[in-house]
């Protein structure tokens, strides 16, 4: 008997019983469709993770942090030992460990580092008419603004420059401004402050304490009223992508040249201690700035644990997007195999029918395999013919089932849209494949002691039965 004809006989033995093939057909659809949107599930869950992950900060990144609580600290790679005595700060053992420029020199140099940028934090009041807001700006290296891969809606030259100081906007920055004369933000009234960054002038206020004190009348060590700050035309150099809904690592700031914002600094409070900047018992401040954090970008995933590692050892404290990976993965997968194994129990109940329904065929054909075998059909046929038809039901269902779970996805993830960074329920094409694959393989599995039994049969017995 050739492969065509086996196939022919197979698909008109179930043409002969469509009632009972379309009901076994659809076991096998409710249990490939159930598999397949369970198992999405998972996967959407662990893939809108992953991308929420990437919008804040990747997974390549290391967010280094001062150590204020002091210790000692181990410069790694060349086999030296070094303390917080002899540490870049001049720190004694349980001084604070802080991040200077001698600090980044070191942190530059540590084995697949590709960019080291320090990062300083300061805040700032913005006004425009009546619009006011506080500002969180942030500065970093050059580099690191080039390598960011900042995508902009307005201006076209990001704030490179370390002589005069600018500023690009975060898409979000423009909630944070409210109405000075009634009070109210933009989750108040839904009304965004109408000011345009690149053409309007924004007065930027650095010494937001002389600020408030000269407004509530406020008064110096000697008793004289605080006088009002200087304000500050600050250009912008662009705007972030992005709504006012969309949130990402960076939507919420304002980023400059840190060399730029340094010089800002030291110019304004000439000589006295800079708002977050550390100071001396004495309440002095430091020549040198230092740093609230540092943006540490690795080459790879992979090397991000032994990097992480390697600043820990400096003293330093170290956060990393992989460790929450790590956590994000281990409970994804919890989830995949719970709702796959849901899914599972309705293809396995597929298969029991899938079973009955072979082991009836084979009842009520009976003396056609008896007569199959008094005229020499080989028995690796017989058993094939009954696999083969066992195989169409799971092909069959399969299909019928994928589409049917692609419907239930799209029906899903458009009730979930505003719930999730994306889709909730993803179907990747290699599940497509493995479900249209496993299908087959149940339903000749089930098949199978049918099939054997059917291989089995005394040909006279066979022939004898009514």
């Amino acid at each position: 008997m050739s492969f065509s004809d086996l196939l022919k006989m197979s698909l008109s033995s179930l043409w002969r019983r469509k009632l009972r093939t379309v009901l076994t057909v659809l076991g096998v659809v409710v249990g490939t469709a159930s598999i397949m949107v369970m198992i999405s599930l998972g996967l959407g869950l662990s893939k809108s993770n992953m991308e929420q992950i990437e919008q804040y900060g990747g997974l390549t990144t290391i967010t280094v942090y001062p150590n204020e609580n002091g210790g000692g600290m181990n410069y790694g790679g060349g086999g030296m030992a070094m303390t917080a005595e002899s540490g870049s700060s001049g720190s004694a053992g349980n001084e604070p460990i802080r991040i200077n420029d001698t600090m980044m020199e070191t942190l530059a140099t540590i084995d697949h580092v590709e960019l080291a940028s320090p990062v300083l934090s300061t805040s700032a009041i913005a006004k425009y008419g009546k619009w006011e807001a506080y500002l969180n700006i942030q500065g970093m290296s050059k580099e690191a603004l080039q390598k960011m891969n900042l995508e902009l809606t307005e201006g076209s030259e990001l704030p490179l420059s370390d002589s005069e100081l600018k500023f690009l906007y975060g898409n979000t920055v423009i909630t944070d401004f409210y109405d000075a004369k009634t009070n109210q933000y933009y989750w108040d009234t839904g009304q965004l402050a109408d000011i345009d960054y690149m053409k309007d002038p924004l007065f930027i206020i650095f010494d937001t304490d002389a600020y408030w004190n000269s407004k509530n009348g406020g008064t110096d060590e000697k008793g004289a009223p605080v006088a009002a700050p200087k304000k500050y035309l600050i250009p912008a150099c662009g705007v972030m992508a992005g709504t006012e809904n969309d949130y990402t690592e960076n939507s919420n700031s304002v980023l400059c040249d840190v060399e730029a914002l340094k010089m800002q600094l030291k110019k304004i409070y000439k000589g006295k201690a800079i708002p977050g900047q550390p100071t001396t018992k004495a309440g002095k401040p430091y020549k040198e700035i230092y740093y609230d954090s540092a943006y540490i970008r690795v080459d790879d995933m992979k090397n991000v644990k032994a990097v992480q590692q390697e600043i820990k050892n400096l003293g330093l404290q170290a956060n990393s997007n992989a460790e929450w990976m790590e956590q994000v993965q281990q409970s994804s997968r919890s989830i995949q195999a719970t709702l796959g194994g849901i899914g599972a129990v309705s293809l396995f109940v597929a298969a029991i029918g899938i079973a009955n329904t072979m082991m009836m065929s084979i009842y009520e054909r009976t003396k056609e395999i008896g007569v199959m075998k008094v005229l020499g059909c080989d028995m690796a046929a017989i058993r094939n013919m009954f696999l083969a038809e066992a195989g169409f039901i799971g092909l069959i269902g399969g299909v019928v089932g994928i589409v049917l779970s692609y419907m239930i996805s799209a029906i899903i993830n458009f009730v979930l849209r505003d719930s999730y960074y994306s889709n909730v329920s993803y179907i990747p094409p290699y599940l497509t494949l493995l479900a249209l694959i496993f299908a087959v393989v149940i339903g000749m599995v089930a098949g199978l002691f049918p099939a054997l039994r059917a291989m089995r049969l005394s040909p006279l017995a066979a022939i004898r039965n009514e």
